[in-house]
């Protein structure tokens, strides 16, 4: 297997005498989609926060291409090659979806000294934002409002803001989260479309899409990671099962 796009590793987070994240090591690959699971408070979104630099480790280290970036801000971390989405949709409701997916392009393309220049000129920024509309099915959606647009399109708009970044990984935090059946299935279908270009962590609760998804799967627990690995493997630990999972699994 290649290089880790993304590795942590022994990654702790403490507020206090709460440890939200203990010691939690994981790699993500390019081609390959890692689930992280387990229950609310798990600490799950903690260590997405912690992997895109939105706060900072207490102790242990993050890199990112190779490079150490543990501690960098998430504006330098992004520039990096990361992108991410978070548990609520962070879109520019009253613009376009064009003009949601340009303003991302336009954050890699710009330069100060071509400040007098109008932003929809830079044909580099429109290839990078159309690059990404067609990535995330977003096409034929252009010109439609944000806010206005259902719940699915609008989390299929937000991948598509991180895509006009060009990135390596990506950081999924619920991106199924309040989808119905047909939205949730388009969800996939993008997951899996994506999937070649990057390494992928995917932070969820739809189990059927885990495990329709995941390639590796990691369990967590009150900070800590219970069990980690192929999915069929860690979908039959008894430990997991009775942890989270459940019987029927």
């Amino acid at each position: 297997m290649s290089a880790p796009l993304l590795a942590a590793k022994d990654v702790t987070k403490r507020f206090g005498g709460l440890s939200a994240v203990s010691g939690v090591s994981l790699e993500l690959h390019q081609g390959a989609i890692h689930a992280v699971i387990g229950p609310n408070g798990a600490g799950k979104s903690t260590l997405t926060h912690l992997l895109s630099g939105d706060i900072a480790p207490t102790s242990g280290s993050v890199t990112l291409a190779g490079q150490d970036v543990t501690g960098w801000t998430p504006e330098r971390i992004s520039r990096a090659g990361l992108g991410r989405s978070y548990q609520k949709t962070n879109i520019f409701l009253p613009f376009t979806v064009w003009e949601n997916v340009r303003l991302a392009a336009q954050s890699r393309s710009q330069h100060a000294t071509r400040w007098l220049r109008l932003a929809t000129s830079f044909a580099q920024t429109n290839e990078r934002a159309a690059r990404a509309l067609e990535l995330a099915g977003l096409t034929q959606r252009r010109e439609a409002v944000a806010g206005v647009m259902s719940h699915g399109e609008q989390r299929q708009l937000e991948i598509a803001m991180s895509l006009a970044t060009d990135p390596k990984v990506l950081l999924l935090d619920e991106p199924l989260a309040g989808m119905g059946t047909a939205e949730a299935e388009r969800m996939v279908e993008l997951l899996l479309r994506l999937k070649p270009l990057h390494a992928m962590m995917l932070v969820e609760h739809d189990m059927d899409a885990v495990f329709a998804l995941a390639d590796r799967l990691t369990v967590m627990l009150n900070g800590q990671v219970i069990a980690s690995g192929e999915p069929a493997r860690v979908r039959a630990d008894p430990t997991v099962q009775t942890a989270y999972l459940g019987e029927e699994h």
